[in-house]
């Protein structure tokens, strides 16, 4: 009540101060969490009544109350995509710390490496930090990609992080399994998907085509060139991220009044 009290009437030139006195002691308070606390909705409305205030872009506190919300949302990658856009906490080493994590705990170490990478050309502060955890994350990759090596049968070496990520080429060969050399042909249509006899040779029927039908190209994902770094447009933002699905706060009844 002190909390709501103190916000509701605030007069001074800092309420970020307030927010986060309020959302520390709600950590403590409840260490456990749960919808006793109400985490998730103090980090809610804090990131609402802060919204656009620029002054506050750069500043740390700023930063860590938005990761925090973060975790409550379903989706934090775009949180920290929306971050980027905006210029939040770009100047920060933790916004790419946070970020890179995250990638890196769904094995998108390519794009976690890109993080890393965008933090350190703007020279995020504090500096040490983010080149301490870059090397983690580089040795990290490294043993996963000896581990991926010594478990290879034909120990061909890709690179670090095209072990660590494997890349699917469209409209490439499929290859079989095993020692035995088996290539299948990429055109499978029509009666070639058959089950045809060995004895006897066959060719694929020619497609046809209507003599009026347009002409259409076929996609390549890999002859298409853009930026690594996922972005997103920079636009007015009406609301939050949506967070996780609320508890259930109906009080529970006995169970055996009902039928």
């Amino acid at each position: 009540r002190e909390f709501e009290a103190e916000i509701r009437f605030y007069s001074g030139d800092d309420p970020l101060d307030v927010w986060e006195r309020y959302i520390k002691w709600t950590e403590q308070a409840f260490p456990g969490g749960g919808k006793d606390g109400n985490l998730a909705a103090v980090l809610e409305r804090a990131v609402q009544a802060l919204h656009g205030q620029q002054r506050y872009y750069k500043d740390p506190r700023y930063l860590s109350l938005w990761l925090k919300f973060g975790d409550c949302c379903n989706e934090p990658l775009d949180l920290y995509s929306y971050l980027h856009s905006q210029e939040i906490g770009t100047t920060l080493a933790l916004l790419y710390i946070t970020w890179a994590e995250a990638l890196e705990a769904r094995s998108s170490f390519r794009k976690a490496d890109l993080i890393f990478q965008e933090g350190l050309q703007r020279k995020a502060e504090p500096l040490d930090k983010l080149q301490a955890h870059h090397k983690q994350f580089q040795a990290r990759v490294s043993r996963q990609t000896l581990l991926a090596l010594e478990e290879s049968p034909d120990g061909d070496n890709t690179g670090l992080l095209e072990i660590a990520e494997p890349q699917r080429t469209s409209l490439a060969d499929l290859k079989g399994r095993g020692k035995k050399k088996v290539r299948a042909p990429i055109s499978r249509v029509g009666d070639a998907v058959k089950v045809m006899n060995p004895n006897r040779s066959c060719q694929p029927q020619a497609s046809q085509q209507l003599p009026n039908a347009p002409r259409f190209a076929v996609f390549d994902e890999n002859s298409v060139s853009g930026p690594e770094i996922p972005t997103l447009t920079a636009q007015s933002w009406p609301a939050p991220p949506v967070p996780r699905a609320k508890e259930n706060e109906l009080s529970a009844g006995p169970w055996n009044s009902g039928r």
